[in-house]
């Protein structure tokens, strides 16, 4: 069985991230959608919140599951029985970084390759940091996120839907 790692803060999981999913799936036996829980990173969503963020939107893509890490990455793909870490591309700007990312994951398991992947191109813009801002002004974001992950920023927000602060 071929298991892909995609790994990230996933906070929040955006439409691109799930496009690469998608994508992902039909390439690996099992794709394991790994949310980081990285300590110097400030969250708006808990750990257990991204998770189930991403559970609910995965739910109907099969060979898909979500599990989470806290550590080396190829650790957790080595304990995964992972053969390849999914890495999405946006722009060549995040290649220098997503590069020196792949070569120090090679260096510390070479087992473990790094596949780039791009989102169609609809998402190439977005980012969950974005996506975040805009929700944070009372934008409108149901383009850019899954209708669920939509309803969990307006609570965190404290707004409704094409309401402005």
């Amino acid at each position: 069985m071929r298991t892909a790692i995609y790994p990230g803060s996933f906070d929040p999981l955006t439409n691109g991230h799930l496009d690469i999913i998608q994508r992902a799936a039909k390439l690996f036996d099992r794709v394991v959608v790994a949310v980081a829980d990285n300590g110097e990173k400030r969250p708006l969503f808990t750990l257990g919140e991204r998770a189930e963020l991403v559970r609910e939107a995965i739910k109907d893509v099969e060979k898909t599951e979500v599990g989470h890490f806290h550590g080396l990455l190829v650790d957790y793909a080595a304990e995964q029985a992972g053969v390849a870490i999914i890495r999405g591309l946006r722009a060549v700007s995040d290649f220098e970084f997503e590069f020196q990312l792949a070569l120090m994951n090679r260096k510390l398991n070479e087992k473990v390759e790094t596949i780039f992947m791009m989102p169609r191109e609809t998402y190439t813009f977005l980012s969950s940091r974005m996506v975040k801002e805009v929700a944070r002004l009372g934008g409108n974001v149901h383009c850019f996120v899954p209708p669920h992950v939509e309803a969990a920023l307006q609570a965190k927000y404290g707004r409704r839907r094409g309401k402005k602060a």
